[in-house]
């Protein structure tokens, strides 16, 4: 029996409704909780507590996949976890990079000082609170890696930067290259998480011990960022040894995983670097990546002009800074080319 034209009609205008709702949903910003709308955030003083917030989304121009990362379920208790001088130190270590970044963020001829965190210093969500503010404040990924680097250098007495170069770094790569690893761990287990000097086979003459392999670090754990680890870590400090240590590094982290490899004495590839700046945001990056056009400094909005600050205005519809219990709205920034 044939259809009537009615039925015809009807099929043809439920095949286009179909079509019409997967090419909408092929476009739409991926949904990363079962409402649309809302993001969640986690405090570090509740890390078992969900605190659910409502915020407009902003449009992004390119939809990437997104990547899981690790488990939250398998996630380390880094309060518990020290380097080898054990707590006490790595919390004066805590203590002094907090004060060195507040320091260079709140700095007068910044375009927005921004002030230090309220959470306590020897909360280590403090600092994720500023490196998460420096990221969000400046749309330029150059002036978040000089911001970045600048901190690492003031750490160190300037009589070190002058003479490294020069009495370690060029006359035995090397063995620099082992200290530093060694350094790395014993200086940076409060930042990172649990890590181990370990070999790295491509580095001619065999590596032995000039990497670091940080298991699951804890910058990234906590700031669930990808942005943030690759313009407030990564690119810095890989700038920070080429530059003012005379010694090349390359950093390479794992989404997937949360690992890091560092491998001191070999200088990062162009590929390396551009697959890096291509990683896809992290699934639970709460602002869906909606800040990536602005920080390559491509859209008009994002201007320095007093009379043009519409960018910033948008920034705080991305949730309620003070309302949050950990004083912070993580965003994920990852800088487009």
């Amino acid at each position: 029996m044939m259809m009537s034209r009615s039925n015809l009609l009807l099929c043809a205008l439920i095949v286009v409704a179909t079509a019409a709702v997967h090419v909408a949903d092929a476009f739409a910003p991926p949904i990363q909780t079962s409402r649309a709308n809302h993001q969640v955030f986690r405090s570090s003083a509740t890390e078992n507590e969900e605190i659910t917030t409502q915020i407009p989304r902003i449009p992004t121009y390119n939809k990437r996949a997104t990547i899981e990362g690790p488990s939250i379920d398998s996630k380390p208790d880094y309060s518990s976890i020290s380097g080898p001088m054990g707590g006490f130190i790595d919390s004066i270590l805590m203590s002094l990079f907090r004060y060195k970044l507040s320091q260079r963020l709140y700095h007068q001829d910044n375009t927005i000082p921004t002030p230090d965190s309220k959470l306590p210093l020897t909360d280590f969500m403090g600092i994720i609170d500023l490196a998460t503010r420096m990221n969000s404040q400046n749309f330029n990924r150059t002036t978040i890696q000089t911001m970045s680097q600048d901190v690492m250098v003031s750490l160190f007495p300037s009589f070190i930067l002058d003479r490294y170069p020069t009495w370690f770094a060029q006359p035995f790569p090397a063995f620099s290259a082992r200290m530093c690893a060694w350094a790395t761990v014993v200086g940076g287990t409060w930042l990172m998480g649990e890590c181990e000097v370990n070999d790295v086979p491509e580095i001619e003459g065999g590596g032995k011990s000039q990497g670091v392999l940080v298991k699951r670090c804890r910058f990234l754990e906590e700031s669930q960022c990808a942005s943030i680890c690759v313009n407030s870590c990564k690119i810095p400090t890989q700038n920070f040894f080429n530059e003012n240590m005379g010694l090349p590094l390359t950093m390479t982290p794992d989404y997937e995983t949360g690992e890091c490899q560092f491998a001191f004495g070999k200088l990062p590839t162009f590929e390396e670097e551009r697959l890096a700046k291509d990683t896809p945001c992290l699934m639970r990056c709460p602002s869906n990546g909606g800040m990536r056009s602005w920080h390559n400094g491509s859209d008009q909005r994002a201007t320095t002009d007093s009379k043009s600050e519409q960018w910033l205005e948008d920034l705080k519809a991305l949730g309620e800074l003070e309302e949050l219990k950990n004083g912070s709205v993580p965003s994920c920034s990852l800088m487009e080319d």
